[in-house]
Order: C-alpha cells, then structure tokens, then sequence
C-alpha cells in the first residue's frame, strides 16, 4: 500500500514493506496496538475527569458531618455509604482525587527538577564533580526510601506537605543516576561535537542539545513513579506522618476506617480500591511506554 506525495512521487504506508525491509509503524500505531498502554490510558484520562470535575461529581460536601446519618451502608442515598460521622464516602474518595494527582506532581516536580539537574551535570562534567554527586546519591541509595522519608517527615512534623517534600528529596538520585547514564552516552556523539565546535557554551549544550535527547527514560520513570508516589504519601498518611483530619486523603482514610473494617467494611474499602486502581493506572502506561521506546522491542505488540 502507498500514498501519494505529489506528481510523481509516493512514500510507502507504515508497516509497508519497501525494497524488502518493511518500514515499522508509526508511534501512534504502536501506541493502539499496546494493551497496557491503553489500559492504563484510559483509567488515567477517566481519573483525571474526575480530579477535575469532581466538586460537579460529589452529591454531598466531604466536610459534612450529619451524626445522624453515621455507618449508614452503600445505597442509592450514599453509593459508597458514610463513615462514622456521617461524611459521604463517594464524595470524600472523588474530591481525595485532586489531592492524589497534586501529590503525584509535587514529589516528581522535587524529586525530577533536582536529579536532572544534578544527572546531567554528573554525566557531562564527569572527574571529581560526577564523583562527588554520584556518592552522595550512593549514601541516599544505602537506606530504603520509605523508611528515609518517613525519618524526614518525622523531623518536618506531620503534614501533607512535608510528606510531599520528604519523598520527593528520598527520591531523587534515581533520577540522577538514570540521566547520568544517558549523558555518558549521548555526550559523545557527534552533533555534540558539532554544537561545540560552533562555540556552544556547556549550558546550552546540556539543556539545548544533551537533555532532550535523554528525555525517554526520564518519562517513562515518570509515569511509574507518578503511581508510586501516591502509593508512598498514602502509606506516610496511613501511619500518621502525612495528612491531617479532615482532610480527604486517600491514605488517611483507610487509617481512620481501618478500626471499622469488620462491621463496616465500605469505610476503608473504597479508598483502597481508588488507591489501586490509579496506581494501576500509572504501572499499565509505564510499562507500555517503555516497551514503546525500547529498541528491542520496538515493533512488538504486547498483549
């Protein structure tokens, strides 16, 4: 199959095969043919509806106590029934959306904004500068980052914010790490050479012409941390070190309810299932986006 380019002139259609090589398919095609990535796609673009749309979605106000109406069982009235002081469970788990996704963004704004920068400078400066950056990421790597954010919070005080801080500085030097790699090999190519050649300061050399092309695996950690990050500020929440009450976070929810589990299970049930699936979410499109820019698989459709 062809199309035509113009007069004379016609380019061959993805996947079509052209003096005995078939050309592979677009990016977009690989994209529909990936399961995972769809999967994950598609829970992502419906969570982020309802991230944005959820004062519209929520029947009742999440900071509304009605004692009256307390441990009252998912029905038509309250589809996720109330908690025991009469909150609206469905209205709390939409509106702690919000608070996931800007959770989510936060710790991957600290924690990317600072490992780039230092990856990059570690990777192209190389000697005494990518040691001594590389060795303090080595002491942050030699304890587990949960335990060394939960440390930091514990020092900051409890809050939504300092648990956000906190993993974002435990996470960083995978980031840095990561794109120190990908300057070590993309520093010696030649439209490198080229640009320094030209009078090219490093600066511009970094951020112009060495960073964005060792974005790919930068997005794709991304996407699966994205998932993590809202898993760990859960967890820091669960244990008292992250949101406070009342606020509708996901974690603390399960924490308060969890006491309430045997008689009331809907309680901590349903902030679980949120927590799962956009975590899941985030896996699915992580996973199907490496597998989209890995070389070696490139051309794969996964099932």
């Amino acid at each position: 199959m062809t199309r035509l380019l113009g007069k004379n002139r016609v380019a061959p259609e993805p996947g079509a095969v052209v003096d005995g090589v078939r050309k592979p398919p677009s990016f977009f095609k690989r994209a529909t043919r990936n399961v995972g990535a769809m999967i994950g796609m598609v829970l992502l673009v419906v969570i982020t509806l309802v991230a944005i749309f959820a004062p519209l979605i929520s029947p009742y106000d999440h900071l509304a106590i009605d004692v009256s109406q307390k441990f009252t069982p998912p029905g038509r009235e309250h589809l996720f029934g109330t908690d025991e002081l009469g909150r609206d469970v469905f209205s709390r788990v939409v509106m702690g959306t919000r608070i996931s996704f800007q959770v989510a963004v936060q710790v991957l704004v600290i924690a990317g904004s600072v490992g780039i920068v230092l990856g990059i400078i570690a990777g192209y400066r190389g000697g005494l500068v990518d040691e001594s950056i590389m060795r303090v990421a080595d002491i942050f790597f030699a304890f587990p980052s949960f335990l060394l954010a939960m440390a930091i919070v514990a020092a900051l005080g409890p809050s939504i914010q300092n648990a956000v801080l906190a993993i974002g500085i435990a996470w960083w030097p995978r980031y840095a790490r990561l794109l120190r790699g990908q300057v070590l090999s993309v520093k010696t190519m030649p439209f490198v050479e080229a640009a320094r050649g030209m009078g090219a300061g490093d600066g511009r050399i970094m951020f112009r012409h060495v960073l964005p092309n060792c974005m790919a695996p930068i997005v794709v950690q991304f996407a699966t941390d994205a998932g993590a990050a809202i898993l760990s500020t859960a967890a820091l929440s669960f244990v008292q070190l992250g949101a406070r009450p009342p606020m509708p976070e996901w974690g603390l929810m399960i924490s308060q309810g969890r006491v309430f589990i045997a008689s009331y299970w809907w309680i901590p049930t349903f902030p679980g299932i949120a927590i799962a699936v956009t975590v899941a979410g985030f896996m699915f499109l992580g996973d199907g986006l490496r597998d989209l820019w890995d070389p070696q698989l490139r051309g794969r459709t996964r099932f």
